[in-house]
């Protein structure tokens, strides 16, 4: 299977059943155990496990949480935005009450908040990243974000809301728990976003240059000739002067890229060079449409 090809729907549903298990190591085993509220359903349902755990032995668990706050945010989905809107969403959100449910409530971080923030945040990435893959989501806050913006604050994007209601759901676990988990859960909200972003974008990475210099013909030749990489020249127009030039823009391999500023400084040492990161590069020379990870 090609991993940045769009999957069948068997091998979506796959991906969304692993990814969810995923999701649920981290909070059974990394985040409920010590308390930590990353946003999300999820969070909430360990703040109620707690708040609850004097009325009900151990609290009302997590998996029963997670179902029950989902039902009604996908029946108002399901009306609101039509079936095909609710479909892969809502047999993710049943995974991960099923996953909640069957893993083992363990202490794997042994009460160690960095540990926790840390290896659950990785957890986190990793499952979350493998869901979206399939085309699929979990529902929760997203869920409620998208009915809010198409039917109340519409000049606010999705992501802008959801991230106003994970703050929200946060501050809550900074009532709950105090200041100390809440500082680790934001250290693992973060490492949570890079996880899941470099599973969505691909692990192999790659150096884009933008080259602007007057000797971009003697620059362009020797990097297609040194490198054997190809460049493109794009057309551009110095706004101070006025003057038309010739912008060299190439994509190369991160240890190439030390070799495209050594050719450029040594042709031109007056040159701008830009250089940034670009992930899937698909085409000859880094990774082939027909070729899996």
């Amino acid at each position: 299977m090609d991993f940045f090809k769009k999957p069948s729907p068997l091998v979506s549903y796959i991906m969304i059943i692993i990814g969810t298990g995923i999701m649920g190591i981290s909070l059974q085993n990394f985040y409920d155990p010590i308390g930590l509220v990353t946003g999300g359903f999820t969070g909430l349902a360990i703040v109620i496990k707690t708040a609850t755990a004097g009325i009900i032995h151990g609290g009302i668990p997590l998996w029963f949480t997670n179902l029950a706050i989902n039902i009604p945010v996908f029946i108002l989905a399901y009306i609101i935005m039509g079936k095909k809107f609710v479909g892969r969403s809502l047999f993710g959100t049943v995974m991960l009450s099923v996953w909640l449910y069957v893993i083992p409530p363990l202490d794997l971080s042994q009460n160690d908040y960095l540990l926790a923030a840390i290896f659950g945040a990785v957890f986190s990435g990793l499952g979350m990243g493998i869901v979206l893959r399939g085309h699929g989501t979990t529902g929760g806050t997203e869920m409620v974000a998208a009915l809010i913006q198409k039917k109340i604050i519409k000049h606010y994007s999705v992501v802008q809301i959801m991230q106003v209601l994970d703050a929200i759901i946060v501050c809550i676990g900074l009532y709950q728990f105090g200041l100390k988990p809440t500082l680790y859960a934001m250290i693992a909200i973060f490492v949570t976003t890079k996880v899941s972003d470099a599973v969505l974008e691909g692990f192999k990475y790659s150096k884009a240059a933008y080259i602007i210099t007057d000797k971009h013909e003697q620059i362009a030749k020797k990097i297609m000739h040194d490198i054997d990489r190809g460049v493109t020249g794009l057309k551009a127009r110095g706004m101070y002067t006025g003057s038309e030039k010739l912008v060299l823009y190439c994509v190369v391999s991160r240890r190439e890229i030390v070799q495209v500023e050594e050719i450029v400084t040594e042709i031109d040492p007056y040159a701008f060079v830009i250089v940034s990161d670009v992930r899937e590069v698909l085409g000859e020379g880094f990774q082939e449409y027909s070729e899996g990870i």
